[in-house]
């Protein structure tokens, strides 16, 4: 196909003597919002949730050279974008197309964070990876009452742009899919909105407050022990990494606004308002399993028994309205996303259990789903996947 790692370096306006304002202006730092793209880990795992959320997975062709040559080009451009700088000039050539497609300008960097992924495919031997095949990243199983499409799951590539600005996150996701033009290309993609991304505890679509008792992203020895690849862990260029799992879940939420509010609450295991566990009064009260249905929701995500501590994953979901279905009933839900040391000891397990016996699940229809590798952070310099390829 001919695309080589100079011409993808190039189409970012980042190949030598392409960088263009290469300095955050003084306003952009005045406004502040940045997060630093490098850095031992990747941002927009432990970041505190912004409004808004871009995910979108690629497939990708060519050689080993090509795919290292789309890495750096993404990188450089991301680490560009959350510095709250274009990635290169509108101007120029009238011929030429512009390297920054200027539907950012203006805005500030709004606290971006780009994420990216590697799927199963990456390493089906096109690149010359299976070496670098992480035991972990084995492929999700059928669960019970899937209806996946596969045009909303699977890719070789993730990338994950969260920001306080939709058009930041969309504009983010947008040059880099033009950056890689010729080598990646769109296989899905799925916006979504956080109701709270002030660090209290947000409300789902279906009225419930969500994530009450998600792991704790400022304990160190939480993530440690459940979100990142440690010493121990192989393969070496996954350590400082973690696991995505992502759901498309399509919430029937006609059906669910027909049910009583006794049968919601009995459902999920908490209070609808409040958010506390049946039997108490506040949210963030400890959950007494003698008090809850046994196949409620929140027991059986966490049965809050032996092993279920070392189950216990980084949720980091958006909720999504993609308008009406041809029926004419909503297709609205949550984009499950959440991070792990290893899916098969955490996410299915927990999954399994919910798709089995779980009470909402009347309400819920799974319509996308994947996994992906994403590598620890990279250095100035470098670029996210460099310690496999």
């Amino acid at each position: 196909m001919g695309t080589t790692r100079r011409r993808l370096l190039a189409s970012a306006g980042l190949a030598a003597g392409g960088i263009v304002g290469a300095s955050v202006p003084a306003a952009a730092a005045a406004r502040g919002g940045r997060l630093p793209f490098h850095g031992r880990y990747q941002g927009g795992i432990t970041t505190p949730p912004q409004a808004h959320m871009r995910f979108a997975a690629f497939d990708v062709s060519g050689s080993r050279a090509d795919l290292a040559g789309l890495l750096r080009a993404w990188s450089d451009a991301a680490a560009r974008m959350c510095a709250g700088a274009p990635v290169g000039p509108v101007g120029g050539d009238p011929d030429t197309a512009p390297v920054d497609t200027g539907d950012a300008y203006g805005l500030r960097a709004a606290r971006l964070t780009v994420t990216i992924g590697f799927g199963p495919s990456l390493f089906d031997g096109r690149f010359g990876l299976e070496a670098g095949y992480p035991p972990a990243l084995a492929e999700l199983p059928a669960f019970t009452g899937d209806r996946l499409v596969p045009g909303r799951s699977g890719g070789d590539l993730a990338v994950q742009a969260c920001a306080d600005v939709r058009q930041v996150a969309f504009h983010a996701v947008r040059t880099l899919a033009r950056i890689g033009h010729g080598v990646a290309t769109a296989r899905w993609s799925q916006s979504g909105f956080d109701s709270a991304p002030d660090g209290r505890t947000g409300r789902n679509l279906m009225g419930f407050k969500d994530g009450t008792n998600n792991l704790d992203a400022s304990d160190a020895a939480a993530m440690r022990r459940n979100v990142w690849v440690g010493t121990g862990d192989d393969p070496a260029w996954m350590r400082g990494g973690t696991y995505l799992v992502t759901r498309r879940i399509r919430v029937r939420i006609e059906r669910w606004d027909a049910s009583d509010l006794d049968e919601q609450e009995t459902d999920v295991g908490r209070r609808k308002v409040s958010g506390a566990p049946l039997g108490a009064r506040s949210e963030f009260a400890p959950v007494d399993p003698a008090l809850e249905p046994r196949h409620s929701h929140i027991m059986l995500a966490n049965p809050r028994g032996a092993g279920s501590e070392a189950e216990r994953i980084l949720r980091r979901g958006y909720s999504f309205d993609d308008g009406l279905l041809p029926d004419g009933r909503l297709d609205a839900g949550l984009f499950f996303a959440a991070f792990q040391r290893d899916p098969r000891r955490q996410f299915v397990p927990i999954q399994r259990r919910l798709a089995e016996h779980d009470l909402l699940g009347e309400y819920l229809v799974h319509t996308g789903s994947a996994l992906f590798a994403v590598p620890p952070g990279c250095r100035a310099g470098g670029y996210v996947g460099d310690t496999l390829i």
